[in-house]
């Protein structure tokens, strides 16, 4: 039998059987320095956590002085492991979980930097290697600097991206052939098909995982703006996206089927920095957890596409505005352990 150094190790697909979820405790006064809103942030975190704990095990990352304050929010189901935290997003930071053939699970550095060093990460670029430690895993580091939010993958062999997230100075100097090497390596890949994305215009240098996501081998779910808006660089390039996944196939030769949730446009919140993405979901154990922006019409749609995507889970909706208004979503502050 071939040790674990010698297996392959690939990123299931996130809706595989878990055997827990992990979330971080946000709590860096730099970069949450209103005390009001950090508490309506720690509020959106727990009702995520909350809800997760009704499908399966949740385990809650923090330093351990900050668990007095977060256990009156957090469920008494929910674990709460002293792992210290800053910020929230356990998608890029925190533990991601590889599987060999054999089912002997490991944790795979991507070499956290707060997305090419925008933003301080102390504690958080230390989580996955802590976590690794306390589950006596194999912690694997080939190099490659970046987030899982950057990349999505099917679990088959196939991965889709943005350049802009990785093929870029502030994380990776290599081409992206090179790149391509070392994400497909490290996620136990085959292929990858890369989009341009955007460089600059928010903190992730435009993560995947805010506009388009596998649902499964050959299915790609995407959110679209009704039209390219000439003023709006975000919607020519989820357009250039949506025509690239189109016309692609995946690692076994399949086109995609492509599903399309609409963009909202009533929403609560009014902002250039809100995040809005539908498809920033999280698949559970018997549930996909979802958001829901205030907007009826697009609300609803999503909630009918997301739940015929996944006919055998329960579609839970919620609001997490705080979240939208910090950058990202529901898939970005989970992280999933897969079941062996």
């Amino acid at each position: 039998m071939a040790t674990m150094a010698e297996d392959v190790f690939w990123l299931p697909d996130e809706a595989e059987p878990h055997a827990r979820t992990f979330m971080q405790w946000p709590v860096n006064p730099v970069v949450h320095p209103d005390a009001v809103f950090l508490d309506m942030l720690q509020q959106a975190i727990a009702d995520i956590a909350n809800t997760i704990s009704e499908f399966e095990p949740v385990v809650m990352l923090m330093d351990e002085r900050h668990a007095k304050s977060a256990r009156r929010k957090l469920s008494q189901a929910i674990d709460i492991w002293n792992i210290p935290t800053d910020d929230l997003w356990c998608r890029d930071s925190g533990p991601l979980f590889v599987r060999n053939g054999s089912g002997d699970l490991a944790i795979r550095s991507v070499n956290f930097n707060g997305w090419g060093d925008k933003q301080v990460h102390d504690n958080d670029a230390r989580i996955a290697e802590r976590v690794a430690e306390r589950l006596e895993l194999a912690f694997l580091n080939n190099g490659l600097v970046g987030e899982a939010g950057g990349v999505e993958t099917d679990g088959d062999g196939t991965l889709i991206a943005h350049e802009s997230s990785w093929v870029n100075e502030n994380r990776n100097d290599g081409s992206r052939d090179q790149v391509s090497a070392l994400l497909l390596e490290a996620l136990g890949a085959e292929k990858i098909i890369w989009a341009p994305g955007i460089k600059g215009a928010d903190i992730t240098d435009f993560h995947i995982d805010a506009l388009a996501r596998f649902a499964g081998p050959g299915k790609v779910v995407i959110q679209l703006p009704s039209t390219v808006l000439p003023e709006d660089p975000w919607s020519a390039a989820a357009f250039e996206t949506y025509e690239i996944l189109k016309s692609a196939t995946d690692a076994h030769g399949r086109a995609f089927e492509m599903t399309i949730i609409p963009e909202p446009q009533d929403t609560r919140v009014i902002s250039q920095e809100f995040v809005a993405s539908y498809v920033n979901y999280y698949a559970c154990n018997g549930a996909v957890i979802a958001p829901q922006f205030g907007d009826r019409k697009t609300d609803e749609e999503a909630a009918v596409k997301l739940s015929a995507l996944y006919p055998d889970r329960k579609l839970v909706a919620l609001n997490v505005d705080p979240i939208g208004e910090t950058g990202g979503g529901i898939h970005c502050a989970t992280q999933q352990q897969p079941a062996v």
